[in-house]
């Protein structure tokens, strides 16, 4: 069969695509979603359906289905019998969970990893500030925003060796993921100040382990009033 030119080369290339499946249609729905919350298009406490759901985002229920059980395994949907599926609210003893456990966590990872920091895990936790400022820079989606911010505070768990630690990290994560959606939205920001981690990362690599315990304690602190105050108007 003849082909005009180029279409030979074009015809090839159809080949060895692969259609676009349920998984893929799941993944970019869950993304649109994720990224609907944390900006806040789709505020705390909206109820969904998946008529509506199913209907605006043009997707059949079945992917549609995976991707909501994905969100609520997140933390970012609630799905409660007999009343419907919500985009994910929080009170303000909520938040001050989130707060408290998240700093004794961060602290005691601390303790654990000091110890282990050698120049190339160090090295590596600059790398991790420095995407983290690009994001930051590129203005790129504030759910890769957050992505890169938590793989920054992953750092100390992942050196510290402490296995269940590091579960603990990895189960709050959907936590921590909601509450700086929440933290984005009450700043107006689409992501942390630029210089949000300096201190952080300077003590880190320094000598003071008392010293980076304490910014700890303030580093966590820095935006939960207004957090809260958002949270509580909204």
């Amino acid at each position: 069969m003849h082909f005009p030119d180029g279409h030979g080369a074009e015809m090839n290339t159809f080949r060895a695509m692969q259609p676009v499946g349920d998984a893929t249609r799941r993944r970019q729905t869950a993304d649109q979603l994720t990224e609907l919350i944390v900006t806040g298009e789709l505020a705390a406490g909206t109820k969904l359906t998946e008529t509506g759901l199913a209907s605006a985002l043009q997707i059949s229920r079945g992917p549609l289905r995976e991707a909501i059980r994905e969100l609520v395994e997140a933390g970012l949907l609630v799905s409660q019998p007999y009343k419907g599926l919500f985009v994910r609210s929080a009170s303000p003893r909520d938040l001050q969970e989130i707060y408290s456990l998240r700093t004794t966590l961060e602290q005691f990872a601390f303790k654990e990893c000091w110890a282990k920091r050698t120049p190339a895990a160090l090295d590596d936790l600059r790398g991790r500030e420095l995407s983290l400022r690009q994001a930051v820079d590129d203005g790129i989606a504030p759910t890769a925003a957050i992505a890169r911010e938590l793989h920054l505070h992953s750092w100390c768990y992942e050196l510290s060796g402490h296995a269940l630690l590091l579960q603990s990290w990895e189960r709050m994560k959907s936590n921590l993921h909601f509450y700086f959606s929440l933290h984005q939205q009450a700043h107006g920001r689409r992501g942390p100040r630029r210089e949000a981690h300096d201190k952080y990362i300077e003590l880190a690599c320094g000598d003071d382990l008392q010293a980076m315990l304490s910014h700890l304690e303030e580093h966590m602190q820095q935006g939960l009033k207004t957090t809260l105050t958002f949270a509580e108007e909204g």
